[in-house]
């Protein structure tokens, strides 16, 4: 961004004929949209474009709009604003971002409270509270204590603890996960004594359909009961109580309520009829209780390999690191390595940074953090990647990056952010979560009533009205969305695909168009020589092996083609010596090779030296040119066999034509084949000119080209695209003139081997360069969604179809229990079926 203009006091009566305006807080196409049209709304306003990718807003309008109405109709989106050439705002009312940990939450109900209650706080700008996570993300002017949100949630029923950098190390992380497992086993041992104290009151009452009466004495299922209810089940009345407390409602209440109605009932029955024998609902709230909890247990077994790939990625972080000092090798903590430092990496240990290797050679595997699966060579010059494992041989290595500005981190950060954050289908589960339970106890009242009414005893109406409470079930319309998000994110990550946000992952589903860059994306982006054909006389491994010697002591890109070509002719001829190698400015290269000049040079160079190629090598080179190659020639003084018998001299010629051009990445074709299979289609746009982008798009069989485009009409090429196909649009690229069309496509979709400005302004980042990724994160996508929905059906079908079963008295409150228990536990199972994904390719 350019340097601002010294600060100076707002003028909010000048004309705002045309204003700039920096805009903060969007993070998506969408988002840009969303601020284009609230200022479009402001009465006055003529034009409105806002660009993502430089995050400012150009405003056209009349001279009674002041830049102050402009900047309140941006907050009013949601986003934050200022002019550009003013005075920025004072540091109290910088935006900034705090993380809690909310503690006590156990159905969308709860979430949905949290969330009202840290935005209801004067400075809080946005709160988003995710129940799968149990996280706050909350958003503030800065003038906003840490303090004043944790005492807004404890004042709502529930417990909150800051989360900080500490929180992401891997020793953190390992306590964490140590923590929800010993979680997870208490759970596990309540809900075994819980049912050994509740099988003694079930058995009789199965075993009566079968002529066995085996019931209990009263007091006994009174006290069996009773230690269920009001030891197991006292979570239920403490998080009900909080509810209450608060004026809300929640899972948790409706399970109190409807227990405690069913053992009320009993112990009515006790008083009423002292010493007799007589059928009590003691089993009905005890099953109930010791299901729940069942569910509850199963659920955060569930919810834990949800987050499985965070904890893979974590592991992946050594906590050690051996610098190297001078001859020495020293062992310290990962915290004491800096950018600069040399790091000894041994055979089979984890790469603890980032950086590029100074001397040795290997194999690195980086499965884990770009998906592929076979281990990479690495020599001097090359990066590797922090968490990757070494394979046969020892490196040294030069540090670039450490901690929390590894790649790895910032993979972990990524996938954090895109499990955390809310898809904009899940607002509306929120809406419906908001008055689900009030809805509830209305119609259980209503069930009570209704069967008092019709003549019923109270009995009777009672056990309906239980059934209704318990088979209503806010906790898997609270998790649909998260759970399959999480699983979803998280299974795009161990294949390299990395989500930005929820909001990607569910645009990226509907896309049907994806627009491709050329160079880097489709095509390796280094030339290689695409085709090498000598004059009539001359053999071809010789004039190769002569390039390869005018070429050997250059770093220039079309020499090491050579070299590289003539490596892989495998040797068919012996490299020469060359000496007095020089460059001809504007016009090529040539050496002293057997006391004899010979010269690789330009179609130009060749017409200044009078050199005619042969008619067959001319067509050749015209045919290579029109494909998009750039043409070279190998000049000398060749000699046929029959010039040599004779010893007769020979003018300088055209030995060869050397053809360069940028080669197909190896799944460039399956990509846009699997595309098609997907009913997606593919279009090329690129800089590069008509012949060479025409050649790749036959090649890979793309029907629609758009060549010779300026890095700054890519963004309005992918507009056009969206308006003509009305369809979403995906643009696939890597490169710097890349990210304004990342920004303005539907979904931009970056390859993490090219510039952090394209990744930056992506919704999806690929981690290596292979273009399937792009097939494989549509596919993730539109698998998520497909859970997503398939889960919030069964969620609400449980309660559609469950709630009139009991209202109706067809549901037995032992049955609505188990209902009510396994609905979120088939929720969050459902979700984590999309860890068995593999790719199609």
């Amino acid at each position: 961004m350019t340097e601002l203009a010294p600060p100076r006091a707002a003028d909010t009566s000048r004309p705002a004929a045309s204003s700039e305006l920096d805009i903060q807080g969007m993070t998506c196409a969408s988002c840009a949209l969303r601020v284009e049209k609230a200022l479009a709304k402001v009465p006055g306003v003529a034009r409105a474009s806002v660009n993502l990718a430089t995050e400012k807003a150009t405003v056209d309008a009349d001279a009674s709009v002041t830049t102050d109405t402009l900047v309140n109709a941006i907050r009013k989106a949601g986003y934050d604003a200022q002019p550009l050439n003013d005075a920025p705002p004072p540091a109290a009312d910088a935006q900034s971002t705090a993380e809690l940990a909310i503690g006590g939450m156990t159905c969308a109900a709860c979430s949905g409270r949290v969330e009202k209650a840290l935005a209801r706080i004067p400075g809080v700008t946005s709160a988003s509270v995710n129940l799968a996570t149990e996280k706050a993300t909350v958003t503030t002017n800065g003038a906003v204590g840490v303090d004043q949100l944790i005492a807004a949630v404890t004042k709502a029923g529930y417990q909150a603890t800051p989360l900080s950098a500490d929180d992401a190390t891997p020793a953190a992380a390992e306590d964490k996960d140590a923590a929800a497992r010993a979680a997870v086993r208490r759970e596990l041992g309540a809900v075994v004594i819980c049912a050994l104290l509740t099988l003694p009151l079930i058995v009789p009452m199965l075993a009566e359909p079968l002529g066995l009466h085996a019931m209990l004495p009263a007091t006994l299922q009174l006290a069996l009961a009773t230690v269920v209810q009001f030891v197991f089940g006292a979570r239920f009345y403490r998080a009900a109580w909080k509810a209450v407390r608060a004026g809300a409602g929640n899972m948790d209440l409706l399970v109190a309520l409807g227990t405690s109605a069913a053992y009320g009932v009993s112990v009515y029955q006790m008083a009423l009829h002292p010493g007799d024998m007589m059928h009590l609902y003691f089993e009905a709230s005890a099953v109930v209780i010791t299901l729940v909890r069942f569910g509850k247990w199963l659920e955060a077994r569930a919810k834990r390999q949800t987050t499985d790939a965070i904890r893979a990625l974590n592991a992946l972080r050594p906590d050690r690191a051996r610098i190297v000092v001078g001859t020495e090798e020293h062992e310290v903590p990962l915290a004491q390595v800096r950018v600069g430092m040399l790091v000894a990496v041994r055979p089979g240990e984890r790469v603890p940074v980032d950086g590029t290797v100074l001397q040795g050679r290997t194999h690195i595997d980086e499965s884990l953090i770009t998906g592929e699966s076979l281990p990479v060579p690495k020599q001097q010059d090359d990066r590797v990647t922090a968490g990757s494992i070494n394979g046969e041989g020892a490196i040294t290595v030069t540090t670039t990056a450490i901690g929390a500005e590894t790649t790895l981190a910032r993979i972990i950060r990524l996938v954090e952010t895109a499990q955390a954050e809310k898809a904009p289908i899940q607002r509306l589960v929120d809406r419906v979560s908001e008055i689900f339970v009030p809805a509830i106890l209305a119609i259980a009242l209503i069930t009570l009533v209704g069967w008092l009414i019709a003549g019923h005893g109270a009995e009777t109406a009672i056990l309906n009205a239980v059934a209704v409470l318990v088979i209503a079930c806010p906790c898997a319309l609270g998790l649909a969305t998260p759970t399959a998000i999480m699983a979803g994110t998280g299974v795009a990550a161990r294949h390299g695909v990395l989500i930005k946000d929820a909001q990607a992952l569910e645009i990226a589903h509907q896309v049907r168009v994806v627009a491709f860059d050329k160079t880097g994306t489709l095509t390796v982006g280094q030339p290689s020589v695409t085709a090498f054909e000598t004059t009539e006389g001359v053999g071809r491994s010789k004039a190769l092996a002569l390039a390869a010697a005018v070429q050997r002591h250059s770093e220039h890109p079309l020499a090491k083609a050579v070299l590289k070509a003539f490596e892989a002719d495998g040797g068919g001829a012996s490299l020469p010596a060359s000496s007095d190698a020089r460059a001809v400015a504007g016009r090529g290269v040539e050496a002293d090779i057997d006391g004899e000049t010979v010269a690789i040079g330009s179609s130009r160079w060749l017409g200044e030296l009078g050199i005619a190629p042969s008619p067959a090598l001319a067509l050749r080179a015209q045919q290579l040119e029109a494909q998009g190659n750039t043409v070279s020639w190998l000049i000398g003084r060749g000699k046929t066999d029959a010039q040599i018998e004779t010893q007769a001299d020979t003018p300088a010629q055209a030995l060869a034509l050397i053809a360069f051009g940028d080669t197909l990445k190896p799944g460039a074709r399956a990509a846009i084949e699997r595309l098609s299979r997907m009913g997606v289609k593919s279009a090329l746009v690129t800089g590069d000119n008509e012949g060479s982008a025409n050649s790749v798009a036959a090649a890979l069989g793309i029907d629609e080209v758009h060549a010779q485009v300026l890095p700054s009409d890519k963004a309005r090429v992918v507009h056009d695209l969206k308006i003509r196909t009305s369809s979403v649009v995906a643009m696939a690229g890597d490169g710097i003139n890349d990210a304004p069309a990342l920004a303005a496509a539907d979904i931009g979709i970056a390859m993490a081997t090219g510039t952090d400005v394209a990744m930056h302004a992506a919704g999806i980042t690929l981690m290596r360069g292979d273009p399937t990724l792009v097939a494989d994160a549509i596919d993730i996508s539109r698998r998520t969604w497909r859970k997503i929905q398939q889960n919030l059906f069964w969620a609400f079908v449980y309660n559609l179809i469950g709630i009139p079963l009991a209202a109706f008295g067809l549901l037995n409150p032992m049955i609505a229990g188990a209902a009510m228990a396994f609905s979120s536990v088939s929720v969050v199972t459902n979700a984590l079926l999309l860890r068995t994904w593999r790719s199609s390719q």
